[in-house]
């Protein structure tokens, strides 16, 4: 028999404290930041490596997504949003029984409090079940890890990069995560993060580039020509990453309201202006517009106005695309370029560049920007303000700001470094040279096209044909191109 709507309507499904469009949205926001990692990064990275890395680049993500989101339940979402352990850690356990996941969702450790006791800001509590929240957050968990492949692609050995992604999710992560947001010390602070500038991007960069340093550099042959496979492709992946972006900020103020509609239109205003300003900066300087550049562009667009996206104006959000389009345009393309330590690390994708470089500044300008009204919609320190706005907060929430970001720095260079030793001691964590220049047929045993070319060993069985066969002759005239473009991958 079918059940009655009435069992629904006034039963336990739908309890007097559960707002209906607010948990939609919540759960829609989730799942536009998932489709930015399971499908967007993972064809963008695919697309935008040399052919005989798709496969792997691809998997590296798409294995990074399934591990995040076991490890999320069991153990880290507690450590991330649970009771307070540590002032950076909150105390480990699951979150996987219906008597907690069914609750009104709330996170403990978030109530502010005046110097003399009195509460400033109650405790954080959303109105939906808190299976809604940890998904939620599960899904920039997710992403944090597959950005920070990107410095990664092309040479970690996969066995090792299934050892790292557990262990970096509960020893870095979480801990950027309980200290920012989850109501460790420096939310009560009043670090302004708004949707991960400093718990995602700024960590993924710093963690990528330490890690890449660990890890070792491409083969040489690969470093010096890594052109993408498919331009098209890596041009939708791109295009789910900045549509998901919304989700992405849009849905961190924890509710369907005014906020979120302010930080989505923020963040599409300063993700256009610092794609433009990249590219313009390419025609200027290189006489062509790079494809690539762009999609770098749009990137440090998203990522700039991430801390800030609900906290500024319209036109602060300009400011933040004319500079995320432009800084880290300098960084990756004058700065790199002369500074023997950065040309050292083998940062694949540039990670450092348009995440570390962009996240850092978008904290700091969040604040100079941060507007009084907007702030007090978001921030559990009452009477927070950018320093233009004047006044002694304005000036210490840009020292706060920086603070903040240093620590970021400081516990992902340490922690990444432990990591890393730690898993060399049982894993190597660069693959070896035969299967570097093989590359995904060696790793996987799969192939990304149908074609044989750079990367493969010739195989007649296979490729068929002679020492004249048309692959031949197509194989023959690639490996004499270079790449073209501005803005090359690094």
């Amino acid at each position: 028999m079918a059940t009655p709507m009435s069992a629904y309507q006034n039963g336990t499904a739908v309890p007097n404290w559960l707002n209906k469009g607010d948990n939609a949205w919540q759960m829609i926001a989730a799942t536009l930041v998932g489709l930015q990692s399971m499908p967007g990064l993972v064809i963008l990275y695919g697309s935008i490596v040399k052919k005989k890395w798709a496969v792997n680049s691809a998997f590296m993500a798409l294995y990074a997504f399934a591990a995040v989101i076991i490890c999320w339940v069991t153990w880290a979402y507690k450590m991330s949003f649970g009771n307070k352990l540590l002032p950076f850690w909150g105390k480990a356990g699951p979150a996987l029984g219906h008597s907690y996941l069914i609750v009104q969702a709330w996170l403990p450790a978030t109530t502010q409090y005046y110097k003399n006791g009195t509460t400033e800001t109650s405790v954080a509590v959303q109105l939906y079940p808190m299976a809604s929240m940890v998904w939620f957050q599960c899904v920039f968990a997710a992403i944090t890890l597959i950005l920070l492949a990107g410095s990664l692609l092309g040479r970690m050995n996969i066995r090792a990069w299934m050892m790292f992604v557990p262990l970096w999710l509960t020893f870095s992560y979480t801990v950027g995560a309980f200290s920012l947001w989850g109501g460790g010390f420096l939310y009560h602070w009043g670090v302004a993060d708004y949707s991960g500038g400093y718990v995602i991007h700024l960590s993924s960069g710093i963690a990528g580039f330490t890690a890449a340093y660990w890890v070792g550099p491409r083969t040489l042959s690969d470093r010096e020509r890594f052109p993408p496979n498919n331009v098209l492709l890596m041009l939708a992946g791109a295009g789910l990453l900045w549509l998901g972006w919304a989700g992405f900020n849009g849905g961190d103020p924890y509710a369907a309201n005014i906020d979120a509609s302010l930080a989505v239109l923020n963040t599409n205003v300063c993700a256009a202006t610092s794609l433009l300003v990249w590219t313009s900066l390419d025609v200027i300087f290189f006489k062509k517009p790079s494809v690539i550049g762009a999609v770098q562009g749009m990137i440090t667009g998203l990522v700039c106005i991430t801390p800030a996206a609900g906290l500024i104006e319209g036109w602060a959000a300009i400011v933040l695309g004319i500079l995320s389009g432009s800084v880290p345009w300098f960084t990756m393309m004058i700065v790199h370029k002369r500074s023997s330590l950065l040309q050292q690390v083998d940062d694949t994708l540039g990670v450092f560049h348009t995440h570390a470089v962009a996240g850092f500044m978008g904290g700091i300008l969040t604040g100079i920007f941060a507007q009084p009204e907007l702030c007090n919609l978001f921030m559990p320190v009452t009477n927070s303000q950018g320093a233009i706005y004047g006044g002694k907060a304005g000036g210490v929430q840009v020292g706060k700001q920086i603070a903040g970001g240093l620590f970021i720095i400081g516990w992902n260079i340490v922690v990444t470094s432990i990591i890393c030793n730690v898993i060399k001691l049982v894993i190597p964590l660069r693959m070896s040279e035969e299967d570097l220049m093989i590359g995904d047929d060696a790793v996987h045993g799969e192939e990304a096209y149908a074609l044989w070319g750079d990367g493969e060993k010739y195989d007649k069985t296979k490729h068929g044909g002679g020492s004249n066969s048309d692959d031949n002759l197509h194989y023959a005239t690639d490996i004499n191109k270079t790449s073209s473009g501005a803005t090359q991958v690094v």
